[in-house]
């Protein structure tokens, strides 16, 4: 297992040190920042995705969609994070036991 680890972090560290040396001119183009402000919510939009409706290699509908749901109300109405989270998983309990 040790040698996956080792490999694992030199390949980080040749992504980290690819990424550092991209000459500043093509950071600078408009369709790279555009592209660099929208991955990380894509990135985080697919985790939510598939912890919230997935079980293993399954699709599952389940309280972790209506927590989700609740979250999304809430989040709309622009509350706060940690009410947010707490009423989402309020929600995914609720349902959990009364199902």
């Amino acid at each position: 297992m040790w040698p996956a680890v080792i490999v694992a972090s030199l390949g980080c560290y040749a992504i980290k040190l690819v990424g550092l040396s991209v000459p500043q001119k093509w950071l600078a183009n408009r369709r790279v920042m555009h592209v660099a402000n929208l991955l990380p919510v894509a990135l985080l939009t697919a985790l939510i995705a598939t912890q919230a409706f997935t079980s293993g290699r399954h699709l599952q509908i389940d309280a972790r969609a209506a927590g989700l749901l609740a979250a999304v109300i809430a989040v709309r109405f622009k509350a706060p994070f940690l009410v947010v989270v707490g009423l989402a998983c309020l929600v995914a309990a609720v349902v959990r036991l009364a199902a």
